[in-house]
């Protein structure tokens, strides 16, 4: 549990420089009117991003500074926003810095590093609950008060909300999905029109893979066939002789000759005889060449026709590689690739009656998790204001009555909205219910919501009964009360020590009060003084024990430290306040 440990402040009102520590259970903060009491409760808000008023300023001062101690746990929500600001926990602390200076200028540090100030307002709701006069926060907003209810409820709502959070991320996957099929359905038929086309230019030409590079080679020779039948015809008479001209010279011929020379004497040397079998090689690989030669002039004959086929069908190949890829392999992938796609969006009127389907069948389960929802809040919200204004019965309020307003807002059509007690309504992914906590301060009063139906000393009281209500279930786990025992006494002042007491239980529990019942339930009491000047300083904030305490109590209850009347009183209140613990 996060617990905060000290604050020290420096400027700030009739405070000079003063450090306050506070325990982890009740702490009580006295001292005589105008001692300063309350700038605990103000130099706290200014940690918490509260408003910076220059008015708060001590005179003759540049600037009003506040510096807070709060250990946290690792992992808790707290520590994790602090670290995505950049904060470092010290030893599993939270270092938390505000100051103002008197031209009304302020700033805001975080774990050593400077953060905005909306910054410390966000970690508020985390940390600290405080409830005053002028100042409140936590339960006050309807979006806490909701998730408060849900968590004074347990399984009740817990898991009927499970159900209903998981079929609303559902319906919210669907809803994008179908979104997307639907408002780009134009340019998904665009794209499937442009696919079929291209589809079935390739399937009109038929392409076969490397196709183009086998009728560019065959373009080649048939344009050129005339000038390469010349060639063969030319080579071939140059090797074989030609059979018209008796006195021609060929190479066979020669090479022949050659090898007949060499034939008679190659027996009589090695050297000349590996030669001579060179020159035998070269014979026939002349035949070879000549033979092959006569064969390719013979078979190589233009032919228009072929080469316009040929040409045509190239053209036919140009005009797929250049719209759908740079080869005729490339073009195939293309087709294959296309193919798939062209399937996908075909399917999406198939896919968009599927998800309208589902769509409406999670509608429609969200209508029925939606309204055991509001049914298992409605018979929590009823336990809960029972024993809130059994609470407050002890506070000084006998007559005032606590409810909840369970509401649900019109949806402008069906379609947007689930249906909850026969009535469309707007849903969120907590459910659809709207919840309120009201208060009746007397018989005849209308119920209105608890920060207008409530004075500011009877508000204080109001949220002290609901957080002891809640104690367990509200993860706050600081709660500061300022004047939470204002207008009340005697009985009533005890029966609010002894409920801060049992709110300390499970919660740190921070209270100014001017109350001696109030005070001796404190695990802790602080006594802010002020020095001859009129200021408080480092000493004016000091720890009560033993007799000191009694000493304060003494004053408390009857404006005298020494009555004797008064001693015994206060001794009584400590130990009805002990034997209470």
């Amino acid at each position: 549990m996060s617990v905060l440990e000290e604050m020290r402040i420096r400027s700030l009102g009739v405070i000079d420089d003063a450090v306050v520590e506070l325990s982890p259970g009740f702490t009580a903060v006295t001292g005589e009117t105008g001692a300063g009491k309350t700038m605990v409760v103000t130099s706290l808000g200014l940690l918490l991003g509260g408003r910076a008023d220059p008015a708060l300023v001590r005179v003759g001062a540049k600037a009003a500074v506040v510096e807070g101690r709060i250990t946290v746990s690792e992992g808790d929500a707290a520590a994790l926003r602090a670290e995505e600001a950049g904060a470092e926990l010290d030893d599993g602390a939270l270092l938390i810095s505000r100051t103002v200076s008197a031209e009304g200028r302020s700033r805001a540090h975080l774990g050593g590093r400077s953060v905005p100030v909306g910054v410390l307002t966000e970690l508020a709701d985390e940390l600290v609950a405080v409830h005053g006069q002028t100042d409140q926060q936590g339960l006050l907003k309807p979006a806490r008060q909701r998730g408060a209810l849900d968590r004074y409820a347990g399984d009740g709502v817990e898991v009927p909300h499970a159900k209903y959070a998981a079929a609303y991320r559902r319906l919210r996957a669907v809803a994008t999905e179908l979104e997307e099929l639907t408002t780009r359905a134009r340019e998904r038929a665009q794209e499937a029109d442009l696919l079929r086309f291209g589809l079935n230019e390739v399937a009109a030409v038929e392409p076969l893979p490397g196709e183009d590079v086998e009728l560019a080679a065959e373009a080649e020779r048939l344009g050129h066939a005339e000038a390469l039948a010349s060639a063969a015809s030319l080579a071939h008479t140059a090797l074989a002789g030609n059979p018209e001209d008796p006195e021609s010279v060929d190479a066979t011929t020669v090479v022949a000759a050659a090898g007949q020379a060499l034939d008679g004497v190659r027996a009589h040397d090695p050297a000349l005889a590996a030669l001579a079998d060179r020159v035998g090689e070269i014979s026939i690989l002349l035949a070879d060449v000549s033979g092959e030669l006569a064969g390719y002039a013979d078979q190589l004959d233009a032919d228009p026709v072929r080469l316009a086929v040929v040409e045509e069908r190239r053209a036919a190949l140009t005009a797929l590689t250049r719209k759908y890829g740079e080869d005729i392999t490339a073009v195939l992938a293309w087709a294959q690739e296309g193919a798939g796609r062209l399937t996908e969006l075909e399917g999406d009127d198939e896919r968009i009656g599927e998800l309208t389907a589902e769509h409406d069948a999670l509608r429609a389960e969200l209508s029925v998790l939606g309204q055991a929802l509001t049914d298992a809040r409605t018979e929590a919200a009823a336990r809960f204001a029972e024993a809130v204004t059994e609470e407050l019965a002890s506070l000084a309020m006998p007559h005032a009555r606590v409810s909840f307003a369970i509401r649900q807002t019109d949806a402008a059509d069906e379609a947007s909205g689930i249906d909850i007690g026969g009535r469309s309504v707007l849903y969120g992914p907590s459910g659809a219910d709207e919840v309120e906590l009201l208060l009746a301060p007397h018989p005849g009063a209308q119920p209105r919501p608890i920060a207008k139906g409530a004075s500011g000393g009877e508000l204080s009281r109001v949220m002290l009964a609901v957080e002891v209500v809640f104690a367990g279930s509200d993860p706050v786990p600081t709660y500061l009360f300022d004047e939470v025992d204002a207008g009340v006494g005697g009985k009533a002042a005890v029966e609010v020590g002894r409920r801060l007491a049992k709110l300390a239980k499970s919660a740190q529990v921070v209270v100014v009060t001017h109350l001696p019942q109030v005070a001796a339930f404190a695990d802790r009491q602080l006594l802010v003084e002020k020095t001859v000047d009129g200021s408080v300083t480092r000493s004016g904030v000091t720890v009560l024990d033993g007799e000191d305490r009694v000493r304060e109590l003494s004053r408390m209850l009857a404006g005298q430290e020494d009555s004797e009347t008064a001693r015994a009183h206060a001794e009584e209140l400590l130990a009805t306040a002990r034997a209470d613990g």
